[in-house]
């Protein structure tokens, strides 16, 4: 049986990515994303809301340090990490975070009347709300990253 490591997870940015560069240059984005699940438990609608914390490399690091900003809607596909360390009094730790492979965005709402302009190349699909007398009715669509 091969071993299979692959994570799919959709949800909002928890606060503005934060990117650096490793000692080589290469540029890493760290965020947090919300995501959100509801269960019925007895008669009762249950949310359980899971934190995680996602790291992106190189292009893509670059791309999220852009496009990411808190509240954002966000669909990473990746992999798990783990780290493991000691830390000083000897005590053992480990953290598993995920690492992106595609990073996927939720458009930004806009009225009718706004265009939103293209951006550095990025794909980006502008959403217009259906302006009507009774309401306003807005679809969730995500627009990838593509190198």
């Amino acid at each position: 049986m091969n071993n299979l490591n692959s994570v799919l997870i959709e949800g909002n940015m928890v606060r503005d990515p934060l990117i650096r560069s490793t000692p080589k240059g290469t540029p890493v984005c760290n965020f947090s994303i919300a995501s959100n699940r509801f269960f019925r438990q007895d008669s009762n609608l249950e949310k359980e809301t899971g934190f995680f914390d996602v790291e992106a490399w190189g292009k893509l690091a670059s791309s999220c340090s852009i496009q990411g900003r808190k509240g954002r809607g966000v669909r990473v596909v990746g992999r798990l990490k783990q780290d493991r360390w000691m830390s000083a009094d000897g005590k053992s730790h480990n953290k598993i975070a995920i690492v992106a492979e595609h990073v996927e965005y939720r458009s930004d709402f806009k009225k009718t009347n706004e265009i939103q302009s293209g951006s550095d190349n990025l794909a980006e699909t502008a959403m217009f709300a259906q302006e009507s007398n009774a309401s306003e009715e807005m679809v969730e669509e995500f627009e990838a990253v593509n190198f």
